[in-house]
């Protein structure tokens, strides 16, 4: 029980955590002026953070000129640059924050701070400082992260993760839920094809970090039976399911 409860308050401070990493993809779109700024380009600001992600590795561009068809046609494929400014008298302070095509922070780095007397040279200092966090992950593109959702049934075939394609259609009972490899953990589909749960790995074996949509909690085994369990109202809630791994 105590290790439940360890679980239960781990996953507290891990609520924020989002699925997609920068290294699901392979584009960053830069605005051509900051929500701080007084004019385009004001010190030389977007065009350096678009040099500096493609240092990192990014195809950059900037955010209203032509963008390649992949793009233009799904800006989901691509994050989005924004920097925050903290006002302060004798410093400049910035932030590098990347969204998603949804608005959802996929990563926030930490402060960069300058002291610089002139404007252009400490907004600069600070954007570069601000740029040193994102440099400390490692970044390789993965491939893009797709939703089970988005698949409509017509548009596939559904072979459940133990079932060779071409075999007779599943024996198993009612309700199985059939569990997908994902970069951090599983995802559990049904059916129709449809996500039912997603489950992050822990450091306990058989025991998962999990979030249906509505609510997050933990999957876990015990007894020989898997079990989501979660707090509603207060109260704990404890279902079991049927999974196939």
């Amino acid at each position: 029980m105590k290790r439940y409860l360890l679980l239960l308050l781990l996953f507290t401070t891990l609520s924020g955590y989002a699925q997609n990493t920068i290294n699901n993809y392979k584009y960053v779109l830069v605005p051509e002026q900051y929500s701080f700024s007084k004019e385009i380009d004001q010190y030389g600001l977007n065009n350096l953070t678009k040099d500096l992600l493609e240092e990192k590795g990014f195809k950059v561009y900037f955010d209203d000129k032509n963008l390649p068809a992949e793009i233009a046609n799904d800006r989901c494929k691509a994050m989005n640059a924004d920097l925050i400014e903290k006002k302060g008298m004798f410093t400049t302070t910035l932030t590098l924050i990347l969204k998603d095509c949804q608005g959802n922070v996929v990563f926030k780095g930490k402060e960069g701070k300058s002291r610089e007397k002139e404007f252009r040279t400490s907004y600069n200092d600070a954007l570069i400082k601000a740029f040193e966090s994102l440099n400390e992950y490692p970044y390789t593109f993965t491939g893009e992260a797709r939703k089970v959702e988005s698949v409509k049934a017509s548009e596939v075939a559904v072979v459940p993760a133990n079932q060779p394609a071409g075999a007779a259609e599943s024996t198993d009972p009612s309700g199985t839920l059939y569990a997908q490899i994902t970069e951090n953990g599983f995802q559990l589909i049904d059916t129709a094809p449809k996500k039912v749960l997603t489950l992050f790995k822990t450091s306990i074996q058989d025991c998962f970090i999990a979030d249906d949509g509505q609510h997050k909690g933990i999957v876990l085994k015990n007894g020989g039976k898997w079990f989501f369990e979660y707090y509603s109202n207060d109260k704990l809630i404890s279902k079991e399911l049927l999974i196939k791994f």
